[in-house]
């Protein structure tokens, strides 16, 4: 198998058109069909389907695009570090990151990390916890800082920051906006809009502890990608969302130039810790020199 015949499969795979995939890559049609013969016969599996009407992945080449993105990605990945090396850097860091990592964490860890190792090239990636994961699986983040602590043996972690809350989020025109706060138990009587549990499955399921704790059940008849498309829901329909506290606060809701009002949750307090989490079979040394730099959490201390 040949990086080359992974990259022409690749191109096919995502043009589905034998003549457009060619003249992406600068080949003709014959030496395509024929890179994607040798790819089929080292693995011995059909992969592309064809006829005079149509070109389509077999249910093994959809299997194999997958994993065919991946090595091509790591194989790029292995480029970048090479050129930095290459041009006198000692190394490459990606870390993913939140809003509440964005103000407290980043700032004093990312001012240390210039400080003592000038030499690693830093970036920064804003992301929701099950994308910081998803690309920490796929090895296009080095580090996570998300909501909740990983469940399973491929990541190890560290707990950064405690007790971030969940606010409830509502429209101007909804009888909750005036309150300063309401009881978690009160939103048995109210449609509520959620996002996907896997865009970040600690608030989800800290939202539903809450729920159970109160002997009540969400009414959820909505969805919700992220904040701000949660805002504009109930600015418009008398709905109840959630976001952090620091969220609602970086949006400004409650501001003049928000349509949307957070509401203090109550009885309980949903709340959220912040961690830090990388592969337990990371081998960039950056990643350590990172977590060096991180200021231990303050067991004390609510985070915001």
């Amino acid at each position: 198998m040949e990086l080359r015949h992974l990259v022409s499969f690749l191109a096919l795979a995502e043009e589905l058109h034998f003549g457009r995939a060619a003249q992406r890559l600068h080949l003709t049609q014959p030496s395509l069909s024929a890179q994607l013969q040798k790819l089929e016969r080292s693995l011995d599996v059909q992969l592309v389907s064809r006829n005079s009407h149509e070109v389509r992945l077999t249910p093994a080449g959809r299997e194999f695009e997958g994993q065919a993105k991946l090595i091509v990605a790591q194989l790029d990945r292995a480029a970048e570090v090479a050129k930095a090396a290459a041009a006198g850097r000692t190394g490459t860091l990606d870390i993913g990151y939140n809003l509440p990592a964005s103000r407290h964490v980043l700032p004093t860890a990312l001012a240390r990390m210039a400080s003592e190792n000038p030499d690693i090239t830093v970036s920064l990636w804003e992301k929701r916890t099950g994308p910081q994961l998803a690309a920490l699986r796929e090895g296009t983040l080095d580090i996570a800082l998300i909501y909740g602590q990983p469940t399973t043996s491929e990541f190890r972690y560290r707990r950064l920051l405690r007790r971030i809350p969940l606010v409830a989020v509502v429209g101007r025109t909804h009888h909750w906006a005036g309150r300063s706060g309401v009881r978690f138990a009160e939103l048995a009587d109210q449609r509520c809009v959620l996002f996907a549990r896997e865009q970040c499955p600690a608030m989800y399921d800290a939202i539903f502890r809450a729920a159970a704790a109160n002997r009540i059940a969400l009414d959820v008849v909505q969805t919700a990608d992220d904040p701000g498309a949660t805002g504009h829901m109930v600015s418009v329909r008398p709905l109840v969302g959630f976001a952090s506290l620091p969220r609602a606060q970086s949006m400004q809701m409650g501001g003049p130039e928000s349509a949307a009002v957070a509401v203090k949750l109550l009885d309980p307090v949903p709340t959220l810790d912040l961690f830090a989490v990388w592969r337990a079979e990371e081998t960039n040394p950056a990643v350590g020199l990172f977590l060096d730099s991180v200021p231990a959490v303050d067991e004390d201390t609510v985070a915001v």
